[in-house]
């Protein structure tokens, strides 16, 4: 417990706030950054269901310096565009056995990083993997969210949307020719 005047002990990965009244609301979904690996913006699967946090990592490469283990792995920041590689450097903290959403089981790195969310900044265990076929390339599990965020599942993107993010898809709704308030074109025939 910290008293008025005392300086907060650096936080650990899995480190609880002190009271449920420093949690921040959010959305299932939410963008997020990983600075301390690069990742400016990353949209994000907020899951209470998921024990562990994950990153869609490809052309993972372990290293062995000094003693300890490091990772530079590539990863798609953007969801449905493979065209955008950002290659990342970490220390490898763990090595573990990880079950998926589907019941496998599989061997994956594990760095800690800073998760970065509406300001806030916190370092978090999160493991390597191919989510290439996921919707997300980056799930926020539990423990990262632990005594810090509370996620509202009706709400997505609640802490806003990258200025970039908001002007592709206004270009998008246009191209389409409507807009997503318009009611659907398709009449139904009356029986």
């Amino acid at each position: 417990m910290t008293g008025a005047g005392n300086k907060k002990a650096a936080a650990e990965p899995g480190d609880v706030a002190e009271t449920p009244a420093e949690k921040q609301a959010v959305g299932w979904r939410e963008w997020v950054a990983l600075p301390q690996i690069g990742v400016q913006r990353i949209k994000a699967k907020l899951d209470t269901g998921a024990r562990s946090s994950a990153l869609h990592a490809f052309n993972v490469k372990p290293k062995q310096e000094q003693g300890r283990w490091f990772v530079t792995f590539d990863v798609h920041p953007l969801q449905r565009n493979d065209s955008v590689i950002k290659t990342c450097y970490a220390e490898a903290v763990d090595y573990r056995w990880v079950t998926n959403s589907g019941g496998g089981r599989e061997k994956r790195f594990v760095i800690v990083t800073d998760l970065m969310i509406n300001g806030g900044t916190w370092p978090i265990e999160v493991t390597l993997t191919d989510r290439d076929q996921m919707g997300f390339r980056m799930l926020i599990g539990r423990t990262a969210m632990q005594g810090r965020l509370t996620v509202d599942p009706d709400l997505s993107f609640c802490l806003g949307v990258p200025e970039r993010a908001r002007r592709k898809k206004a270009a998008r709704v246009r191209k389409e020719g409507r807009k997503k308030t318009d009611p659907p074109t398709k009449k139904f025939e009356e029986e």
